[in-house]
């Protein structure tokens, strides 16, 4: 067999100087690519006068030849196929690298395992150290999962199959939780899986994957109701006075993020230069979200502006050449719960109802198009608009009311 470039050839042969006690031969494929020779062995062995050396085959027609002989067939289709495989991948070809390919030897290195250590360390000079906890934790998860359904520590890439998704969902939904935590629910144990299908669509770009076990599955996220303030609670948080500083400093934080629609990062990373001042009176906030890179162009209402005037002499700002103080979202959030119960807000307060509140409350509820809404919250499609934003119950009643007027009614 040849191409434009190779010389390719397959033969079967035996081994004589393996020949066996029991007068048996093991028989080896004899694979030559551009004159270089490579053998491997096909794991059955025959008796000389059985074989027919000239043709590389079994002789007679007994059944156990019979089978033996088709077995060759396929096995030498096995070879041609991975022959085909490297042309189509347009790789220089050699014995060796066919060898490999025909006996699986070059998938050694490409494992479960260490798909998942290479992207955790590629991906953590990228990604928030929040983000790569859950990295970490579906991580652990899909050891575990190996473990008890395989007994082993590990598994190759090429022994991903849509089974193995479906058996690891399986896993997740029936594991029982730790001590002190909560049982998975299904849109946290989707997220899990999610992330998996990242790192294997990874390993397919990588070409460490021929193929992407995750193209007939699909992801299924419950609907979830996004929780934001309402117009009364937001003004009780507004109104209130605390005499801890560190509580007065996250309202001040929690209400500019309300009036600015800002997330939590987004917040802590804003220094004087992202302030431009568009006119005498009109000063505008210009940076980009770190999230996803989008630009945000937000005017800042009176209320975000008295804020950031409120704290231009701050020392920890200054200090750290930002234009509010800051503190890490773990302790903002903690500190949060405590103004919540302190208000008497029982919905479950983080600094992300901030980003809420703004598209609903502040937003939505008030006129300003969705149109408007998605692009002061750096959202690249109205879709995720939608899916922060919330139309209330009042906005709706007002709405037809004004219409009601109009038709005269």
């Amino acid at each position: 067999m040849s191409t434009t470039n190779n010389t390719f050839g397959v033969a079967f042969y035996l081994k004589k100087q393996k020949t066996t006690q029991a007068g048996k031969s093991p028989i080896y494929a004899r694979i030559t690519v551009n004159g270089k020779r490579i053998e491997i062995s096909v794991k059955r062995s025959i008796e000389e006068n059985n074989w027919n050396a000239s043709k590389g085959m079994a002789k007679g027609s007994r059944e156990e030849i019979t089978k033996l002989n088709k077995y060759l067939d396929q096995f030498k289709a096995g070879i041609i196929d991975s022959y085909q495989q490297l042309l189509f991948q347009k790789k220089l070809i050699t014995a060796e690298l066919l060898k490999e390919k025909v006996t699986g030897a070059d998938q050694d290195g490409f494992t479960i395992c260490k798909l998942m250590d290479y992207h955790n360390t590629e991906q953590s000079q990228i990604l928030e150290p929040g983000t790569m906890k859950n990295y970490f934790t579906t991580q652990k998860y899909i050891k575990e999962f190996i473990s008890e359904r395989f007994k082993t520590s590990d598994k190759y890439l090429s022994e991903l199959s849509y089974k193995f998704i479906t058996d690891f969902e399986y896993f997740l939904r029936n594991r029982k939780p730790e001590k002190g935590q909560k049982p998975l629910n299904n849109n946290g144990l989707m997220k899990h899986i999610e992330r998996f299908c990242k790192m294997v669509n990874l390993a397919v770009r990588l070409e460490w994957l021929d193929r992407n076990p995750f193209h007939a599955y699909q992801l299924k996220f419950d609907k979830v109701e996004r929780e934001y303030l309402t117009k009364d609670e937001l003004a009780r948080i507004e109104n209130k006075k605390f005499n801890i500083v560190r509580l007065q400093v996250v309202k001040d934080l929690f209400v500019f993020s309300c009036y600015t629609g800002l997330a939590y990062i987004d917040v802590f990373n804003l220094t004087p230069a992202n302030l431009i001042e568009k006119t005498e009176n009109s000063i505008w906030i210009a940076t980009n979200r770190q999230k996803t890179n989008e630009p945000v162009r937000v005017p800042l209402l009176p209320k975000a502006l008295a804020i950031v005037e409120k704290y231009k002499g701050h020392p920890q700002a200054l200090a750290e050449g930002k234009v509010l103080p800051t503190l890490s979202n773990q302790k903002l959030n903690s500190y949060l719960k405590e103004i919540a119960d302190m208000c008497n807000i029982t919905k479950p307060l983080t600094f992300h109802i901030a980003r809420h509140t703004f598209a609903t409350t502040v937003t939505l509820t008030n006129g300003v198009p969705i149109e408007t809404v998605s692009k002061l919250l750096g959202h690249s499609k109205l879709t995720t608009t939608q899916i922060y934003a919330k139309v209330v119950e009042s906005k709706l009643a007002d709405d037809m009311a004004k219409l009601s007027e109009k038709l005269g009614v």
